[in-house]
């Protein structure tokens, strides 16, 4: 029988990871719950924000760019940066785009970024990764579930501050704008709004979401490399905000804890049922259910378990 410090380390180790997703939900819910931008370049961000604050804050390594030593901070804070500036030029080239071509055109984006991750020895250490990513706090609290409550309360610090600025933003002006936009962009122009600028912003503040959020997976698992940032990754993401409910923050974060819960409890199920030489084959089968369980949500709440509110209970609000 597992202990309680052992319950503890795991459940801590369960909701950092979550949280983590969190983050990253709340970037593309703004990108889609309130613009109606179809990302599925998800993993390019993130990938990018994880190296960024990786190679910025990890100790010289004479294999590869970067090893400045910087402080754990610094190297979030570049992550969004960089993060942000790859939304940009994305976001510049294929914002004009719609729907499907948009997607084709990020989906492109993330697929180049994981190639260079993998044969970019010179800057990001190839199939090898990027090892000895600093963990704040480790060396005073130790390895075990002191640091993981530790890191749990600063991604959790980091995921109300994102939840909070984001909501500010979407209850302005400028998000009433963004939702505009997604219902009739015609009428919005009408008024002098230009659905571009706008769609801009939007996208380039959830791609620094991203890229934070890979920032903070990188510093807590300390070790990354390119099979990381796999596609998977976006279907997971996308999985989240589809069950808990676009155009709601609140949602998007609940997602992001259900469906890492049911991903995470499934995982264990198969390595106690599944014969270790089928594990392998035997993980798709979490893509399977994590499929199924979509398909449930759109037949019986397509809006989500807590969706977007309607304009009359905005307006009661």
């Amino acid at each position: 029988m597992p202990g309680i410090a052992d319950l503890l380390s795991y459940g801590s180790f369960f909701l950092v990871f979550a949280s983590v997703f969190a983050v990253m939900v709340l970037g593309l819910n703004l990108q889609w719950g309130s613009t109606g931008l179809f990302n599925v370049g998800i993993a390019g961000f993130v990938a990018i924000g994880a190296y960024t604050s990786a190679l910025l804050t990890t100790p010289d390594d004479p294999g590869r760019v970067g090893g400045l030593g910087w402080p754990v901070v610094a190297g979030w804070i570049g992550a969004m940066a960089v993060s942000g500036l790859a939304g940009l030029v994305v976001g510049t080239a294929a914002l004009r785009l719609r729907h499907d071509y948009l997607a084709i055109a990020t989906f492109g984006f993330a697929v180049v970024v994981q190639l260079v991750a993998l044969n970019a020895k010179w800057l990001t250490g190839g199939p090898f990764g990027v090892q000895f990513i600093p963990r704040p706090l480790q060396g005073a609290l130790g390895a075990g579930a002191a640091w993981n409550l530790a890191y749990l309360a600063l991604v959790g610090l980091l995921l109300v501050l994102a939840y909070w600025g984001l909501e500010r933003l979407v209850r302005s002006p400028w998000g009433r704008v963004l939702r505009a936009i997604r219902e009739d962009e015609e009428a919005a122009a009408s008024l002098g709004k230009s659905a571009f600028s706008f769609r801009l912003q939007a996208f380039v503040i959830g791609s620094m979401l991203m890229g934070l959020g890979g920032a903070l997976y990188a510093h807590f698992v300390g070790y990354i490399a390119p099979e990381d940032f796999l596609p998977i990754l976006t279907f997971q993401l996308w999985a989240m905000l589809i069950v808990g409910g676009s155009g709601n923050n609140r949602g998007a974060m609940l997602g992001a804890y259900l469906v890492w819960g049911i991903w995470a409890a499934s995982g264990g199920v198969l390595r106690n049922l599944v014969p270790q030489a089928e594990q392998a084959r035997a993980a798709a089968l979490q893509v399977v259910l994590i499929g199924v369980l979509i398909a449930l949500m759109l037949l019986w709440r397509p809006r989500g378990l807590v969706g977007e509110a309607t304009a009359v209970s905005r307006h009661a609000q």
